[in-house]
């Protein structure tokens, strides 16, 4: 091999170890975004402004968005594991009301079947009642619970999921049997709504994204709100001001498929950082008062465990979970 070959596939060589990062700069043609939730909840409210972000900032060329809900999305995972394994340009949401639901269900499958790829958002949940309902406060809602813990129903998502905890937590730190409570699960947010609009249910449990359209049109109040402080923009006390001793964060975030190559965990990876990073995100943020807790691969893995002892131990103390 004379010097001027040797020279040239040495710089082949180095502009192909280059690759890999020129790879992740690369956008998916067509993204697959599958919620495991019907339309009108948080995940799939998530799945959209992803959509919309990701193709404003060139990341992708086009989404489509497959939704299958019901029962905290553990009838929706084992259909994503099925469906996508092996494609690398497939994403489900998530968060922690699967985790809870996976749990409570005692599912065959869970999320070490998937591939954790980033939390995105958190959000506080929050408690509402329709317009026309008397309770004007937890106070209201609390002296209802301990005359009749049954008569006071509450709509809210999947059993174990976030919204159900709540519920579970204002109870016991209302001295009030948590298995006592009269908890309807819906499949998704768009149904629950129905059920408050209607007058069908005494309260509603979710995050404040689900409910600030109807509650700015008059048509719903909400009464509190599980954060450890006032929430910037949203217009509800704490429950803890209210005497209740409860807090609680519901975060979400995406995976992909189990068996995806390396190298298109790495591409997704890259792909929600430069979203999480855009301007275009952060305002969707601060317009649906979603906090922004970004945690990435490794780092997302090792939440993710942790987080899923912890949801355990909560729904044993709740009796949703065995022990």
């Amino acid at each position: 091999m004379n010097r001027r070959h040797f020279m040239m596939t040495t710089g082949a060589i180095g502009l192909m170890a280059a690759m890999p990062a020129l790879t992740l700069a690369q956008e998916i043609d067509t993204l697959e975004i599958f919620v495991p939730a019907a339309p009108g909840g948080g995940w799939d409210q998530t799945a959209r402004v992803m959509d919309q972000t990701l193709r404003d900032e060139g990341l992708i060329g086009s989404a489509r968005i497959t939704n299958v809900g019901g029962a905290g999305g553990t009838i929706g995972l084992p259909q994503f594991i099925n469906q996508y394994s092996g494609e690398g340009n497939a994403l489900m949401t998530g968060g922690m009301v699967m985790i809870g639901a996976i749990i409570t269900n005692n599912a065959a499958v869970d999320l070490t079947m998937v591939t954790p790829i980033a939390r995105l958002t958190g959000e506080y949940i929050t408690i509402v009642v329709p317009a026309a309902s008397d309770i004007q406060t937890m106070e209201d809602l609390v002296a209802k619970l301990k005359a009749d813990p049954g008569s006071v129903s509450w709509a809210g998502g999947s059993a174990g999921g976030s919204d159900h905890m709540l519920a579970g937590l204002v109870a016991q730190a209302a001295d009030v049997d948590p298995l006592a409570l009269s908890y309807v699960a819906f499949a998704g947010g768009g149904e629950a709504m129905a059920a408050l609009l209607g007058n069908q249910v005494t309260c509603g449990v979710s995050g404040w994204g689900e409910f600030s359209e109807q509650v700015g049109a008059g048509n719903l109040r909400v009464i509190g709100i599980s954060a450890p402080e006032r929430v910037e923009g949203i217009d509800a006390p704490t429950l803890r001001e209210q005497g209740l001793d409860v807090e609680l964060l519901n975060w979400r975030g995406v995976f992909a498929p189990p068996e995806i190559s390396n190298e298109d965990r790495a591409r997704l990876i890259d792909m929600l950082t430069k979203m999480d990073a855009s301007e275009a995100w952060q305002a969707e943020l601060a317009n649906r008062s979603w906090d922004r807790l970004f945690l990435a691969g490794d780092d997302f893995s090792a939440y993710l465990a942790k987080d899923t002892d912890r949801i355990r131990s909560v729904l044993q103390g709740l009796g949703l979970a065995a022990g």
